[in-house]
């Protein structure tokens, strides 16, 4: 492919890079004048001020034009090779990036020397006004109404302009968008740059060193390069911050309110057992993560004492789990959360490296149940097995749970046979399958002992007990797709995953509906986190800017008005219904699944209970139970304008998909689409109160009455939904109150 050769010129050149040059210039020729008209009458101390911001003027401007040149070749290395030559692209990129901080530590010298020559001029008037120094230049000024006073009170102006101004430019001297105009592989290849380097400097600074050398294909490049994709907008002439006014802009559209009496209620069971499990998901948080949304401001002091760092005489009586810390903090810090004895944790991991699990494993010989806890997203390492999404194959092994048990319909079996290849989120597999190397190996194909098998093997501890995963966003995705590969071994398994990310395919996600459940609180938007709802989000975010005919005037009050709850006049002009029904426009019926219901009990094409055996004792898990009291939010929101129609060929926004050029990387046609896994529970807030006060509207608006929870058809979890609640769904606080609301209210029913 032939590149267009960006030749240097004038126009490439910014606004501000032109008015700080001037500027600049200005300065270090008013400061030379005034300096030799003064050298010879004043002392050297009066003009040293004078000297240094002069100076730094002038270092402003070699370093401006090194920084220039810097970014030329940046720019001129990405167009000659936007796919390929990472190794120079790097490079450039660095020797860019350290002449932009070095002008940065310029601006900041320069900023500090007009504040010090403001000083040094009013502290010495004084005494140039007294006559002590008549003789001098300065002096003179400062005696007379003269053209050098007018000179000096303009270089003053002038010092102070350029150190404030240059605080607010930022490092660009060229226009990067001169260079690469609309071509879609230039901007992917600049961001993958701006992505890399920035997540390993912040990787850096999180002690993980290691990330600073750099390979050509590693994780951080491989996450970098999936963000360079998604922020390729700008080569359509979008901007950041006009993308995210075309979020705020979504939350006008409302679709009509659809009934909801073919929508099937969550099974109670399933609720019942989720609600009792939920605190083992949220104590594998240990770390000071979880203490910082739940005590913003005394976090330090809630950590240290979920650690057990005020009881060290109890150390020796704690359990030992890998990569604890000296004093056994994590270990204690689970323990306080689910408020049970040391001998029931087993074993655990809290260090970790890339796409490794943190994990701790329970005995409950009361509950004749093991549970396995699996953190979410926590540790830096966490979030590169959250970006590394690009699909991957699933093998025959990773699905060994479904192709090799007997429990699971043989017409499921045939329907995942015939449907290879499978695929899931990259991050999540690898993460899966370290985990099932750590707690159970390969005990059942060579005659080792893992530890899952030392325990739940014939004639061991816990022969014949239940198994339960649990996890909270990343780790329910970890723990469905461990389940998908145990449940062979174990049959008594069921998964329990809250607000996981969508993780398999379709057939996949449908075949272990019997054996793992998805709790999904309201608008959470890590159900809905895909690349697939990604691209969609964009493109939607873009059509709705095109679409207003005041983004350009109101831009920034509308992306304000709107993600700080000051838009309440457009929910009060919408016609009050049931709101759980904005999130079922294509409601549900028993038909869409392939089993029939009863009440609700849910029956396989057998018609054999679900799963039977495994819903024992669940009124037992309910001990021990933490209630948190909540501050909710209110949640009226609407949903995005794509959720009904981004399959329609007439749609704006699948017309903008089909323009959207693909990655060099991506995969042939459409990249596979992934889906939460197993049984769907959606819980969405009902009958929420008609009357707000001024103040509550201000400030903390009314709380939702109560929740509902109905079984969810996964396709309705395709597009993310833009509304203000979407990420403080996402709090595992707030999950276990929808829970628990859910129970209240069918408790109160059936009274």
């Amino acid at each position: 492919m032939a590149i267009r050769v960006c030749k240097p010129s004038l126009k490439k050149l910014r606004w501000a890079t032109i008015i700080l040059g001037t500027s600049n210039m200005v300065v270090v020729l008013l400061g030379v004048l005034l300096v030799i008209l003064a050298h010879s009458s004043c002392d050297f101390q009066y003009l040293v001020p004078f000297v240094a911001v002069s100076v730094g003027s002038g270092f402003r401007l070699v370093v401006m034009v090194q920084c220039g040149l810097a970014q030329y070749a940046t720019a001129q290395a990405i167009l000659d090779s936007p796919s390929s030559a990472i190794v120079d692209r790097r490079r450039r990129y660095k020797t860019w990036i350290r002449w932009s901080r070095f002008a940065l530590v310029i601006t900041v010298l320069q900023f500090v020397g007009a504040i010090y020559l403001v000083f040094h001029v009013a502290k010495h008037k004084s005494q140039f006004d007294d006559g002590k120094f008549k003789d001098c230049f300065l002096g003179m000024i400062s005696n007379r109404s003269s053209w050098g006073q007018k000179l000096l009170v303009f270089f003053m102006i002038m010092v102070c302009f350029v150190g404030l101004v240059q605080c607010f430019t930022g490092p660009d001297i060229l226009k990067w968008r001169s260079f690469y105009a609309t071509q879609d592989n230039a901007w992917k290849a600049h961001y993958r740059e701006v992505f890399d380097n920035g997540m390993r400097e912040a990787l850096c600074c999180l002690g993980r060193g290691k990330y600073l050398s750099m390979s050509e294909e590693d994780e951080i490049y491989s996450v970098a390069r999936l963000l360079g994709d998604l922020v390729a907008y700008r080569a359509s002439g979008t901007g950041h911050l006009e993308l995210l006014a075309g979020l705020a802009l979504l939350q006008r559209h409302s679709h009509s309110l659809k009934s909801l009496d073919d929508v099937i209620e969550a099974p109670e069971e399933r609720i019942q057992e989720a609600a009792a499990l939920h605190k083992f998901a949220v104590a594998a948080y240990t770390g000071p993560l979880l203490d910082i949304g739940r005590n913003p401001l005394f976090f330090p002091c809630a950590w240290l004492y979920r650690q057990g760092i005020l009881t060290p005489w109890t150390r020796n009586r704690r359990p030992i789990i890998d990569g604890d810390n000296w004093w056994r903090g994590h270990a204690a810090a689970f323990l306080k959360y689910v408020n049970l004895t040391p001998e029931v944790l087993r074993h655990g991991r809290v260090n970790q490296a890339k796409c490794e699990a943190a994990y701790f494993i329970v005995v409950l010989h009361h509950l004749r149940s093991v549970v396995i806890a699996i953190r979410g997203t926590e540790t830096a390492e966490d979030l590169i097995t959250d970006g590394l999404c690009k699909e991957c194959a699933l093998s025959a092994d990773d699905l060994d749970g479904l192709m090799n048990s007997s429990d699971i319909d043989p017409v499921v079996k045939c329907s995942v046979d015939s449907s290879f290849p499978h695929y899931g989120h990259s991050g999540i597999v690898e993460a899966a399958q370290d985990l099932f190397m750590q707690i159970d190996g390969t005990a059942f194909d060579h005659g080792s002992s893992g530890y899952l098998s030392s325990l739940l093997g014939a004639r061991c501890e816990c022969d014949g007990y239940n198994v339960r995963i649990v996890g909270h966003s990343l780790g329910g995705s970890i723990g469905a797709l461990l389940g998908i590969k145990l449940y062979s071994r174990y049959p008594n398994l069921h998964v329990y995953a809250y607000g996981p990310l969508p993780c398999v395919d379709s057939v996949v996600a449908n075949a272990c509906s019997d054996f793992v459940t998805s709790t999904v609180c309201n608008n959470e938007f890590s159900a809905r986190l895909s690349i697939g709802s990604i691209l969609r989000l964009r493109a939607a975010a873009i059509t709705a800017l095109s679409q207003d005919n005041k983004t350009e005037t109101a831009m920034i009050f509308q992306l304000a008005r709107r993600f700080l709850y000051l838009s309440n006049y457009q929910r009060n002009r919408t016609e009050v219904k049931d709101p759980a029904s904005d999130f079922y426009s294509g409601a549900i019926t028993a038909e869409d699944f392939n089993y029939p219901i009863n009440g609700s009990q849910i029956q396989n094409q057998n018609d054999s209970p679900v799963s039977e055996g495994q819903h024992q004792g669940f009124s037992l898990w309910n001990e021990a139970d933490n209630n948190d009291s909540v501050i909710e939010i209110d949640d009226g929101e609407f949903t995005n304008s794509i959720a009904t129609t981004v399959n329609t060929r007439d749609d704006p926004i699948s017309q903008f998909m089909e323009t959207v050029p693909r990655s060099e990387n991506g995969s042939a046609g459409d990249p596979p689409e992934l889906y939460l896994p197993g049984l769907i529970i959606h819980m969405v807030p009902h009958q929420r109160g008609s009357h707000t006060s001024l103040w509550k509207c201000c400030t903390v608006l009314e709380k939702a009455q109560s929740y509902k929870a109905y079984i969810a058809n996964r396709e309705s979890f395709k597009d993310i939904i833009v509304s203000p609640s979407m990420f403080l769904d996402h709090l595992p606080w707030r999950c276990h109150y929808a829970i628990q609301k859910v129970l209240e209210a069918r408790g109160a029913q059936a009274i």
